[in-house]
C-alpha cells in the first residue's frame, strides 16, 4: 500500500529509538521508500549505521556533511517527503516543534515540510503528562500535526503508565490510513495533471458564496454567526488561480482578495445574499460553491430605534429566510455543478447527505464541530466530501488553503472528466 510513498522518518532521543529499526524494515516491507533524519542524542540509543542499513540510504545528522561540507539540505528533504513522520518523539524536541526552535536538522526540517507530519511521543508517565508537554501536543495538533497517542504498559524507568510509543505495527496502519486519505493525483484531458496545471478552469464560471449574514433586531443589535469566511475567501483563491472566472459573494468578513480574477460582491443580509447569489446564477455558471453561513431565521420586523431595557421580558419574532441551496436546487441549470457546505455536531453523515439530497446537490462537504481545529474562524479544516451517491472521500486536518486546493481536485475530477 505504500508503494512508492517517499516517508522521511526522524529519530528523537528516546529510549523507544530501538523500535525505529522495526519501524523502517515494516515500511521498507510494505513499498516506501524511507530516509532518516536522527538528533545528535538519538545516536546514544541507536546507531545511524544501523538506520542506514535498514533504510538502504545515508543517515543525516548534521546540517553539513563533516567530511566534505556538503549541505543537508532541510528544504530539499521537507520537498521530497510525502510524510514526515518522527517516532519517537520525546517531549524535548515536541516543545521545540511546538515554539518554533529549530537548533537541529530534525527541527528544520519539520519547519520546512510541505507534506503532513505525524509524531510518536514516547516519554515517561510524569513528563508526557507534565502541562508544559501537553500543552505542546495540543498546539501540534491545532496547527494539523497528526500525534499517534502513545500506549500504557511498563516504561524504562519502572513506572506503569501512559508514555511507551506505539508498536512499530500500529504506527504503519496509521500511515497507510493517513497516506490512503490524500487527495489522488487526477488526471485530466489531454494528458495534463491538476496540480501542474495554472488553467485547469479556464473559461468555467464559478459562483462562491462566503461568510456570515447579519439580520438587524434594531439599529444596535443583530443576529449572526462566527463565520471569519476564510474556507470561501480560500476556495475563490484557488479556483481563480487555476483559470476560473470567479464571483464571490461575502458577508461582512475581515478577509482580504489575495488573487487576480476575483470579482468580489459584499452584501450584508441573508436576503441580499440570497439575491446576488440567484442574480449571478441565472446570467450563468457551470460551478456553484455554497460556504456561506447564511441565517437561517431574520426578525420579522426590525426595530427603527434602540430597544430600551425597561425591566420586561421581550419577545422577538423569527421568520425564515430563503434557503439559497434549495432555490439554486429547483432552477439547476443542466450541466451545473452544485457544492454545499454542511456543518453538523450530531449524526453528521446522515445529515449531510440528507441535506444534499434535499437541496438537490452534486456533493456536500462535511465538517464537524467535535473535531478540533475544524468550523468557523480557525486557519485549519477537516472535511469529508460526501458524493451524490454517498460515496466518500475524508481528509486530515490541514491548512484551509489546503483543504480549498482539496476541493478543487475533487470538483475537476468530477466537471472535467
Amino acid at each position: 500500500m505504500l508503494k512508492g510513498k517517499h516517508i522521511l522518518l526522524g529519530i528523537t532521543g528516546s529510549i523507544a529509538a530501538y523500535k525505529a529499526a522495526v519501524l523502517i524494515r515494516l515500511l521498507v516491507r510494505e513499498g516506501a521508500e524511507v530516509k532518516v533524519v536522527m538528533t545528535e542524542m538519538s545516536k546514544k540509543f541507536i546507531t545511524p549505521l544501523t538506520m542506514a542499513t535498514l533504510s538502504k540510504s545515508p543517515v543525516l545528522v548534521e546540517f553539513f556533511n563533516p567530511e566534505n561540507g556538503d549541505w543537508n539540505s532541510h528544504i530539499s528533504l521537507g520537498m521530497w517527503a510525502d510524510l514526515y513522520l518522527i517516532a519517537p518523539a520525546s517531549a524535548n524536541t515536541l516543545s521545540k516543534m511546538a515554539f518554533g526552535i529549530a537548533d537541529n536538522l530534525l527541527l528544520t526540517t519539520y519547519l520546512s515540510a510541505r507534506s503532513p507530519v505525524a509524531a510518536a511521543p514516547a516519554m515517561d508517565l510524569d513528563m508526557y503528562l507534565h502541562p508544559a508537554t501537553q500543552k505542546s501536543i495540543e498546539i501540534l495538533k491545532e496547527r494539523g500535526v497528526h500525534i499517534i497517542e502513545p500506549a500504557s504498559g511498563e516504561l524504562a524507568s519502572g513506572l506503569d503508565g501512559k508514555g511507551r510509543m506505539e508498536e512499530p505495527e500500529s504506527i504503519v496502519d496509521f500511515v497507510k490510513s493517513l497516506l490512503s486519505q490524500q487527495a489522488p493525483e487526477i488526471s485530466l484531458p489531454d494528458g495534463q495533471n491538476n496540480r501542474d496545471s495554472k488553467d485547469s478552469f479556464s473559461g468555467k464560471r464559478v459562483l462562491i458564496n462566503a461568510g456570515p449574514t447579519i439580520e438587524q433586531i434594531d439599529p444596535v443589535r443583530f443576529i449572526s454567526n462566527n463565520s471569519s469566511g476564510k474556507m470561501g475567501y480560500s476556495i475563490a483563491a484557488e479556483f481563480a488561480s487555476r483559470g476560473a472566472e470567479v464571483t464571490l459573494i461575502s458577508g461582512p468578513v475581515n478577509e482580504k482578495i489575495s488573487v487576480s480574477g476575483i470579482e468580489l460582491i459584499s452584501v450584508i443580509s441573508a436576503d441580499e445574499m440570497y439575491r446576488q447569489t440567484k442574480s449571478c446564477y441565472e446570467r450563468g455558471v457551470d460551478i456553484v460553491i455554497l460556504t456561506a453561513a447564511v441565517a437561517d431565521f431574520t426578525p420579522a420586523e426590525a426595530g427603527k430605534n434602540k430597544i430600551k431595557r425597561e425591566g420586561g421580558e421581550i419577545s422577538l419574532q423569527l421568520v425564515p429566510t430563503k434557503d439559497i441551496a434549495a432555490e439554486l436546487g429547483v432552477i439547476k441549470r443542466e450541466g451545473a455543478f452544485h457544492l454545499g457546505f454542511a456543518l453538523e455536531t450530531d449524526n453528521e453523515y446522515d445529515n449531510a447527505l440528507s441535506k444534499l439530497k434535499r437541496k438537490n446537490l452534486d456533493a456536500i462537504v462535511l465538517n464537524s464541530l467535535k473535531d478540533k481545529g475544524a468550523g468557523f474562524a480557525t486557519d485549519t479544516n477537516k472535511i469529508t466530501i460526501i458524493g451524490r451517491d454517498g460515496s466518500t472521500l475524508s481528509f486530515p486536518l490541514k491548512n484551509k488553503r489546503e483543504v480549498a486546493s482539496d476541493i478543487a481536485d475533487y470538483v475537476e475530477k468530477r466537471v472535467l472528466c
